[in-house]
């Protein structure tokens, strides 16, 4: 098992930021893939980021440039920086680990997932 609990998620206006943290617990060796993700309700979870053992990162294009995804590997964590955020990024944000690698990830098929932070835009 690989416990994951996301932090940081609140209510912001328009154009503000957040900065979003995956706490990993139980596990001391790098995780070859982690990544993040969302959900709004009545809509399918979204694919944002995902960053491999390398530190390799691929942002998807609904969110490219805007946020931006890292791990401090000295504190166990993985983050989501998020800029100009919009409405339209009000949703459930969960971060995802997988110990086979980033195919599994990049397919919503990441075998550990935390609870989720919320994060509400408001216009």
């Amino acid at each position: 098992q690989v416990p994951l609990v996301e932090s940081g998620g609140g209510s912001v206006q328009a154009g503000e930021s957040l900065r979003l943290s995956c706490a990993v617990s139980g596990v001391t060796a790098t995780i070859p893939c982690m990544g993040w993700f969302r959900q709004s309700p009545g809509k399918e979870r979204e694919r944002l980021a995902r960053m491999d053992w390398r530190g390799y990162t691929i942002h998807d294009g609904s969110v490219k440039g805007r946020f931006t995804i890292s791990r401090d590997k000295a504190e166990n964590t993985l983050a989501l920086q998020m800029d100009s955020l919009k409405p339209e990024d009000t949703a459930m944000y969960y971060c995802a680990a997988d110990l086979r690698g980033c195919s599994f990830v990049s397919t919503l098929e990441a075998q550990y997932w935390g609870q989720g932070t919320q994060v509400t835009v408001s216009s």
